[in-house]
């Protein structure tokens, strides 16, 4: 199953108010199951460096079909897997990237990018059960 379009406004809006509840200005990507865009915001004053991590956070999530900090315990220097950090165009394994399930069903992933980590997995988490 596809995230739709209004599903796809759905996240990204209980995203983007949990970013102004938390005072982020973050970069949120929604990125279908095969790994392309779906919806794209970047808030007033979000980190232009931000955009790539956005992606790079929905688009691992997407290839491991979880959360992006749980790839990165594979990833870690004393990991046998610590090398796979550069594979698929670069991994990002730190928190904010994470599938978005409608019904229980993955219909996408969310990748948010602009605070701190615990603050990006805040408002990821925010739009990933719709």
């Amino acid at each position: 199953m596809q995230i739709t379009n209004e599903q796809s406004f759905q996240a990204m809006d209980l995203a983007f108010e949990k970013a102004k509840q938390i005072g982020v200005n973050a970069n949120i990507a929604i990125l279908d199951t095969y790994g392309y865009l779906k919806a794209f915001q970047r808030m007033d004053d979000a980190f232009l460096g931000s955009i790539d991590i956005a992606l790079g956070k929905a688009k691992t999530a997407m290839l491991f079909r979880m959360n992006s900090e749980q790839v990165g315990t594979f990833l870690q220097p004393s990991r046998e897997a610590y090398g796979m950090v550069n594979t698929s165009g670069g991994l990002v394994a730190f928190p904010g990237g994470m599938p978005v399930k409608a019904g229980g069903e993955i219909v996408a992933y969310i990748g948010v990018s602009g605070g701190s980590p615990d603050q990006d997995f805040m408002i990821a988490t925010a739009g990933s059960n719709i």
